[in-house]
């Protein structure tokens, strides 16, 4: 089984319930702070590989959801930039397995550490919109 770095928010339903899919699946999980890693604009874009600069945001994030930052209007540096003062707005968990890497549980690196067998619930904020968020932090 393989050794699965994982930044994630802590208080965040869904990132502990990814959390237990991955221990469940045989897998030791080194869980550690998004919101407190010491980011570098290089060190965070590997995460992202070759997807689109919209799917590397949160789109629960309140600065998001409040329409004060637009994904879709932001090239990859600014994208970059924003994260780094804001890590909220990074999609999670960022995931990194022997030096392969991924942000959300919806890609292939993930689904191959779960014999492709990934519950919905496992992806996007566990929150309905209505219901109080998890902590800021």
């Amino acid at each position: 089984m393989a050794t699965v770095i994982s930044y994630q928010k802590p208080g965040c339903a869904t990132n502990a319930r990814q959390i237990q899919a991955l221990n469940a699946a045989g897998h030791d999980i080194i869980a550690k702070d998004i919101l407190i890693e010491p980011w570098t604009s290089e060190e965070l874009r590997r995460f992202f590989g070759s997807t689109p600069v919209v799917s590397w945001f949160n789109q629960a994030a309140s600065r998001i959801i409040s329409g004060e930052v637009n994904p879709d209007m932001i090239d990859a540096p600014r994208a970059l930039a924003l994260m780094l003062g804001d890590p909220l707005l990074i999609r999670r968990p960022l995931i990194d397995v022997d030096g392969s890497r991924c942000a959300g549980f919806d890609h292939e690196l993930v689904l191959s550490l779960l014999d492709r067998k990934t519950p919905a619930d496992l992806e996007g904020c566990a929150h309905d919109a209505k219901e109080t968020r998890c902590p800021r932090m």
